[in-house]
C-alpha cells in the first residue's frame, strides 16, 4: 500500500498542510526576516532591472577588450547623463503639463455633466434601467475622477518611493555587474555534482527569462513611447509629452497597459476636440499593430508564453493586494515561478522510472 501513488500524494498533502500550519504558528520567527527583505527589496529589484538593461552594453564593451569594472563606469557616466538630460529637459515640461492638466480636470468634469443632463433631456424615451445608470454616473461622476486621481497619485507616490531608494541602487548595480557571473558557481560549490548542474540549469532559465522580459519590455515601451509621443504632437493633442510617458510605464504591464493608456488620452482628446479623439485612437491602434507585429515579435517573440486570461487574472490580483508596483511586477514573478516549478518538474520526471514516466 505505501507503494501506492494516491497513498504517497496524500502524505505529500498533509505532509505540505502541516509544514503550512507550523509556518502560521511560528510567525514570529519570520517577522525579522521579512522585515530585512522588505527592507532591502526595493534596491535589489531597481538594481536587477537596470542590471538586466545595462548588462548587454557591459558585456559588448567587455568584448572589445575593455576592462569590465572600466565599461561599468562607462555605464554609470551614460546613466547619470541620461538622468541629467530628463531633469532638466523634460522633467519641467512634465510638472507644467500635469498642474494644467489638475487645473483643468474641474472644468471637463462639469462639462461632462452638463452634456449627460443635455443628452438625457433631449431623449423623447429612455428605459428606466438606462435611466438610472446615467443618473448614477452623473452623481458620481467627482467620485470617478476622484478615484482615478487618487490612483495616479498612489502611482507617482510609489514610484517616488522607488526613486527614493536610488541611492542604494548604484551600490547593488555595481556588484551586480561586477560579480553577478560568479554567485552561480560560488553556491555549486556546495552542491553535489548532479545538484550543481540542475542549479546551474535553473539559474540559466530564470537569468533567460527576465533578461529576455525585462530587456524585450523596455525596448518595447520606449518604442511605442517615442511613436505615440510623435503621434500626438502631429495631431496637436494636448499634454502630449506626458501621455507618451505614461503610456510608456503603463506598456511594461502586458496586455492591459496599453488599454489604460489610451484612456487619459482619449478623455483630453475628446474635451479638446472630439476629432482630436478620434484622431488620438486612430494613433494608438496605429502604434500598438506596429508593435505587435513588427516590433515585439523581433525583440521578444513569445518568450513569456503566459495566456492573456492568465495575465488579466494576475493583473486583476496583483493590482488589488500590491497596488501600482503589483502591476509592474506580477508577470516577471509569476514567469519566475513558472520556470521553477517547470524546471523541477522536468527533473523529477527524469528520475522516474520508464515504465512510470508514461503514466503521466
Amino acid at each position: 500500500m505505501v507503494h501506492k501513488k494516491s497513498f504517497k500524494v496524500l502524505i505529500t498533502a498533509i505532509l505540505i498542510f502541516a509544514l503550512i500550519y507550523l509556518i502560521s504558528e511560528t510567525t514570529f520567527v519570520f517577522v525579522p526576516v521579512g522585515a530585512y527583505l522588505t527592507a532591502i527589496a526595493v534596491p535589489i529589484i531597481g538594481a536587477g532591472i537596470i542590471f538586466y538593461v545595462t548588462n548587454p552594453l557591459v558585456n559588448l564593451l567587455e568584448r572589445y577588450k575593455v576592462h569590465r569594472v572600466l565599461g561599468i563606469l562607462i555605464v554609470f557616466l551614460l546613466i547619470i547623463l541620461l538622468g541629467y538630460f530628463i531633469v532638466i529637459f523634460i522633467a519641467p515640461i512634465v510638472q507644467q503639463q500635469f498642474a494644467r492638466l489638475m487645473d483643468n480636470t474641474p472644468t471637463w468634469v462639469n462639462n461632462a455633466e452638463k452634456l449627460l443632463i443635455l443628452w438625457q433631456n433631449n431623449q423623447e424615451f429612455i428605459p428606466p434601467q438606462l435611466e438610472n445608470m446615467i443618473q448614477n454616473v452623473t452623481e458620481n461622476l467627482n467620485n470617478y475622477v476622484q478615484m482615478i486621481t487618487s490612483f495616479l497619485f498612489d502611482a507617482i507616490g510609489q514610484i517616488f518611493g522607488f526613486v527614493f531608494s536610488f541611492f542604494l541602487i548604484p551600490f547593488f548595480l555595481f556588484f551586480m555587474l561586477k560579480d553577478g557571473e560568479k554567485l552561480v558557481p560560488f553556491i555549486t560549490k556546495f552542491l553535489s555534482e548532479r545538484k550543481s548542474a540542475s542549479f546551474a540549469r535553473l539559474m540559466i532559465n530564470i537569468n533567460h527569462t527576465l533578461a529576455s522580459f525585462i530587456q524585450g519590455q523596455f525596448i518595447v515601451s520606449l518604442c511605442v513611447g517615442i511613436m505615440l509621443y510623435i503621434g500626438y504632437i502631429i495631431i496637436g493633442l494636448n499634454y502630449s509629452l506626458s501621455l507618451a510617458l505614461f503610456a510608456l510605464v503603463m506598456n511594461f504591464i502586458p496586455f492591459v497597459g496599453p488599454f489604460l493608456s489610451a484612456v487619459p488620452a482619449v478623455l483630453i482628446g475628446f474635451f479638446q476636440d472630439p476629432m482630436v479623439a478620434v484622431w488620438a485612437i486612430v494613433v494608438m491602434v496605429v502604434a500598438q499593430q506596429i508593435e505587435s507585429n513588427f516590433i515585439s515579435p523581433n525583440v521578444m517573440g513569445r518568450v513569456l508564453q503566459i495566456h492573456p486570461l492568465t495575465v488579466i487574472t494576475l493583473i486583476l490580483a496583483a493590482g488589488g493586494i500590491a497596488g501600482f508596483l503589483g502591476l509592474l511586477f506580477i508577470i516577471p514573478a509569476y514567469a519566475v515561478v513558472k520556470t521553477i516549478i517547470s524546471h523541477f518538474y522536468f527533473e523529477w520526471r527524469s528520475q522516474q522510472p520508464e515504465g512510470e514516466k508514461n503514466l503521466f
